[in-house]
């Protein structure tokens, strides 16, 4: 079964609040860093350079705050470019709740869940945050990519579904398993 919980619940030894104000830190400042790391890229060699430094550097900054924290931080989405970052089963049910409560009207910048649960026989904290597509994720996960990207994309990722994108859709989400015991 299943349990959320929410608020001032403790699980083991450190309460719920503070997991979820770690998890929700860690997404945000991602979501920074990555979104700076393109930029850069845009900046340094055009459009198609980004491609380059998202496969690169996104996996990268995943690594260092697993690494840092010890917990299992990484990026998914319903729509992937690539297939490492496919969700498993609990992601895909959160994923599709989120695109319900969107289409409800709920504002997806601040779109979140988390959930004590069970992992491969133990009990984790599990947190997502949305991703928001923005004009910067356009670029490469638009409907319309300039012809010098898609074909950099084609090469790099034959089963992509990562393009159509709008601004204001979900572009996936970020994903933090936390050990309990």
């Amino acid at each position: 079964g299943v349990m959320v919980v929410s608020g001032g619940v403790h699980v083991g030894a450190q309460p719920l609040v503070g997991r979820v104000a770690a998890s929700r830190h860690i997404a945000v400042d991602f979501m920074a860093t990555l979104k700076g790391a393109l930029m850069e890229a845009i900046q340094a060699g055009g459009p198609a350079h980004a491609v380059s430094v998202c496969r690169e550097k996104a996996p990268e900054i995943a690594h260092s705050y697993s690494k840092g924290t010890g917990w299992n931080v990484a990026r998914t989405s319903l729509k992937t470019r690539n297939k490492a970052n496919a969700p498993d089963d609990w992601e895909r049910v959160v994923l599709l709740s989120f695109e319900r409560r969107s289409a409800r009207g709920e504002d997806i910048s601040a779109m979140e869940h988390w959930e004590v649960t069970e992992r491969h026989g133990r009990k984790v904290f599990r947190y997502m945050k949305v991703i928001p597509t923005g004009g910067l994720c356009l670029t490469c996960h638009g409907g319309e990519v300039a012809s010098a990207i898609d074909e950099i994309l084609r090469e790099l990722y034959p089963k992509d579904q990562a393009k159509g994108f709008r601004v204001g859709d979900i572009r996936g989400a970020f994903t933090i398993v936390q050990p309990v015991e």
